[in-house]
């Protein structure tokens, strides 16, 4: 190239810079700035006075003043003040990850050095998990004083620094070592263009009900702070591989204002949910066939002038867990209370093991009634809340577990609920890939039986939309095996089959004392119980009208998970019906009662009271194990030890009979271990009524 030439490309090249403004030049909204476009600058500017209202009231409504701040960055995007807001916004919204790029383009276009500046920068890069970039600005950022400034800003404090920098240590360490999981999301049958979360199962994932902020019908209201649609709650049904399209409960359960999900009692019929009113309290609806109640307000010893944000039950029924930001007991924050809805005791706070000096939310509790999730600000988070999972054991709650990455991110991981088996997880998160806001996300935990493997193509976060690979070094991580079995089915008329409503009453036969009660559905027949293992359960199905039916479930401390289906036709009092009695229990080879047959006689006995008039004949029978006479011999003592029991406790000895038929009626094939068992057993049959 001749120095000429040289000399024509940089005066070309001068020429050209002088023509246009720099890249990184910060550019104001003045008439000097855009000479050829005043009605552009007219418009932006309408738009920045418009945005400027919302973002400085008090409170700020950075949703409302974000589209307006947007309008004004599309006509004139290299403005640094600007970028700032816009930045700010995000940070305030479900979206926070979207503020990384604004507040970078502000510090390229005006480099600040002042603390506001660096720490919504390492906000920024914090949210998006960029750990050591992040660190580094709040070590730029410095304590601003306390309480808010003169422009309605809270203040930066050191506190509050050192636990930002403590936060993304955390998350690096995290980080290192990510669980193996799949993160899918919900999909479009759940998830909308708008914010949904607070996801509720039952326990057999049959059912999920969960909030949203989607426009519920034409015209639907908007929360005048914030800007969004109020909360409304919505059902999916799961269909095998995915869930059916959300529809709104409706009346009375969906009001004007805000409604939203809280806790679901394991067999799906009982669901708290949180009303604003008077500062944010608890209520309780129950379905009643297909048609939920009127919810009502769960009581002073749970609802106070404070904030009640989240709640569960626990999986008997007898106890409520639930959060609030009450100042007396309070450790800082909002805490996890428990109270006994039976009781007259206060709530107890579940103690400085779990609540934190910052904020607990979200406590689910699984239907084991061993283990708790709930999400927390503090402990070692990686920012925001994370979800923690504590254990119950001697008597007390378990140091909480960070569940770890991807599961947390350094933004606002909640409201995390499970299926009774562990297996499976769900909770809403802002990821991006969502369909809006913040979405619905199924967790499924993979076990341990697969070995450490480097794989190129990792699938951590599988979304439907935007699947997220990496190549990391995966560690297996234990499923979370929750010892439980679900038992579910019907209750229907023998002779009908129609549904019948019945009481379900959950007894420990060992100590004889009735644990919990429940009801199958009105309409469906449908019911749920969660059996925790470690128990002799006695599960007694009865309705009025009806004689009583008896299941054992004798579960070792040890017992896996396990879902049980058993549809259970109630007969009625009628001559020649023959009734199973389940929870009589003698030694092998003996007719002695053993003390856990305690409780079913005693219904047994009351049956008879109550029916002054009725007969009947108790029979035994057993496996074809062992010689014939001598099965017929026992079969026949242990009837006659019930009729003895019996009419020791005030039974007339004229209605009762005892029969004993040996190996000569079985019920099921003597060729398994199970069909013996079931031939192995106690029965009572009408004779006279």
């Amino acid at each position: 190239m001749t120095d000429y030439l040289r000399v024509v490309l940089v005066i070309a090249g001068v020429a050209l810079a002088l023509g246009r403004p720099a890249a990184a030049q910060n550019i104001l909204f003045a008439k000097d700035q855009f000479p050829d476009d005043k009605d552009g600058l007219k418009s932006a500017q309408r738009e920045l006075k418009a945005g400027d209202e919302d973002y400085h009231a008090d409170p700020a409504r950075y949703t409302l003043a974000l589209p307006h701040y947007l309008a004004a960055q599309e006509f004139n995007p290299n403005n640094a003040e600007l970028n700032v807001k816009i930045g700010d916004c995000y940070l305030h919204s479900g979206t926070k990850a979207l503020a990384l790029s604004y507040l970078e383009r502000a510090q390229k276009l005006a480099p600040a050095n002042d603390a506001r500046t660096h720490y919504q920068l390492g906000q920024a890069l914090h949210i998006n998990a960029k750990w050591v970039a992040a660190i580094k600005e709040y070590q730029l950022s410095a304590p601003t004083g306390s309480g808010k400034g003169a422009d309605g800003e809270f203040a930066i404090t050191s506190d509050d620094l050192a636990r930002r920098v403590r936060e993304c240590r955390n998350g690096q360490e995290l980080q290192k070592h990510p669980v193996r999981v799949f993160v899918d999301n919900a999909g479009p049958e759940v998830n909308s263009a708008y914010s949904d979360y607070g996801p509720l199962v039952s326990a057999d994932e049959a059912t999920m009900l969960f909030t949203s902020r989607r426009p519920a019908a034409a015209g639907a209201a908007k929360d005048p702070v914030g800007g969004e649609y109020f909360e409304d709650i919505y059902q999916a049904a799961w269909q095998g591989k995915k869930w059916t399209a959300a529809a709104s409960l409706g009346p009375p359960v969906n009001t004007k204002g805000h409604d939203a999900t809280v806790a679901l009692a394991p067999d799906g019929q009982r669901l708290i949910l949180y009303v604003d009113d008077e500062g944010g309290n608890l209520h309780e609806s129950e379905l009643r066939g297909s048609t939920w109640s009127k919810p009502a307000d769960l009581g002073k010893r749970v609802n106070t002038k404070a904030h009640e944000s989240s709640a569960a039950y626990s999986p008997d029924g007898r106890y409520v867990y639930f959060v609030s930001d009450k100042p007396e007991g309070g450790r800082g924050g909002h805490d996890i209370y428990r109270v006994e809805v039976a009781g007259k005791k206060p709530a107890e706070n579940l103690g400085s093991v779990i609540n934190t000096s910052y904020g607990e939310e979200a406590v689910f509790v699984m239907p084991d009634g061993k283990t708790m999730y709930f999400s927390s600000e503090g402990h070692n988070s990686m920012g925001g809340y994370d979800i923690f999972k504590s254990v119950y054991k001697d008597g007390k709650w378990g140091e909480p577990e960070n569940l770890g990455w991807p599961i947390n991110t350094p933004d606002d991981d909640v409201f995390f609920v499970t299926s009774a088996s562990g297996r499976h997880g769900y909770y809403s998160s802002a990821r991006a890939g969502g369909l809006g806001g913040k979405d619905i996300y199924r967790i499924t935990f993979l076990g341990p039986e697969k070995p450490p493997v480097l794989s190129e193509e990792n699938q951590l976060l599988a979304s439907r939309l935007a699947p997220i690979t990496q190549t990391v070094l995966a560690p297996t991580v234990a499923v979370a095996t929750a010892q439980v079995t679900i038992l579910k089915g019907t209750v229907t008329d023998d002779l009908t089959k129609l549904p019948v409503e019945a009481l379900i009453d959950l007894i420990d036969n060992k100590t004889g004392q009735s644990i919990a009660t429940f009801h199958s559905n009105a309409t469906s027949g449908r019911y749920l119980v969660s059996l925790p293992s470690g128990t002799n359960y006695g599960i007694v199905v009865r309705q009025e009208g009806y004689l009583f039916h008896s299941e054992n479930f004798d579960l070792p401390a040890d017992a896996a998970y396990a879902e049980v289906t058993k549809d259970i036709p109630l007969k009625k009092l009628e001559v020649g019906v023959v009734i199973v009695l389940s929870n009589i229990f003698f030694d092998t080879g003996k007719a002695t009662l053993r003390p856990e047959s305690t409780a079913e006689l005693e219904r047994l006995q009351k049956l008879l009271t109550d029916q002054p008039t009725l007969k009947l004949e108790m029979a035994g029978h057993t496996d074809n194990v062992g010689k014939p006479a001598a099965n017929q011999d026992l079969s026949q003592r242990r009837a006659q030890a019930v009729v003895t029991y019996l009419t020791q406790h005030g039974i007339a000895p004229d209605r009762l009979a005892a029969a004993g038929y040996g190996d000569t009626r079985p019920v099921s094939s003597n060729d398994t271990k199970l069909g013996r068992q079931l031939n192995r057993r106690t029965e009572f049959k009408v004779t006279g009524k």
